[in-house]
């Protein structure tokens, strides 16, 4: 017999729940937040309600594509939502088991590397290389491609190569650019 928080969200899933209202619900939040962040409309106390019809509408607009192009993107929003999770939690725990055997004042050095310009590229692009393999791996990069591309055969994509040699070549090129990363930036000037 089915749990009853199974049958609510079966029952919410038939509704559309995790299809449109909550993306909707994320969608309309970064965009207030983002409006009133760089303030296009003005201040934002005075602007609060401009601020709120245009995240809704902007919303509404890019939820609407996927329900008008007939497109389901449930499956592979949730799984992307899931593994960024994993992701995230991943990272601080490493952090956590990192800080046990770093000294106390890590952070401030850390810190400092980064203000200086050193270390932020390693962290921009390894936090690009991570989002790009959550987005391929969730399904959500057969959406963003063009119809037609393919990564084996046929269609428009790679012709010959397959997905695991272009995944071996990903990672390849990934821990080269982590090399000349730890190279360019990790070096003293003595």
């Amino acid at each position: 017999m089915a749990s009853p928080f199974e049958t609510v969200i079966l029952k919410l899933g038939d509704l559309g729940f995790f299809q449109f209202l909550l993306p909707f619900l994320l969608t309309a939040a970064i965009f207030y937040g983002l409006l009133r962040k760089t303030r296009v409309f003005g201040e934002p106390q005075q602007n609060v309600v401009v601020n709120a019809i245009v995240a809704l509408v902007a919303g509404f607009m890019v939820w609407a594509y996927p329900i008008i192009a007939g497109v389901d993107i449930q499956t592979q929003f949730s799984t992307f939502i899931f593994q960024s999770t994993l992701a995230m939690f991943a990272i601080i725990v490493g952090l956590l088991i990192a800080g046990m055997f770093f000294p106390e004042d890590i952070s401030k050095k850390v810190g400092e590397i980064v203000k200086g310009g050193k270390g932020l590229g390693i962290i921009i692009v390894s936090a690009l290389l991570i989002i790009l393999g959550i987005v391929f791996s969730s399904g959500l990069g057969a959406l963003l491609l063009p119809a037609g591309f393919t990564f084996g055969g046929g269609g428009i994509g790679f012709g010959a190569l397959d997905q695991t040699t272009l995944l071996t070549a990903v990672t390849i090129l990934a821990m080269g650019g982590a090399v000349l990363g730890i190279v360019w930036g990790g070096g003293s000037k003595k």
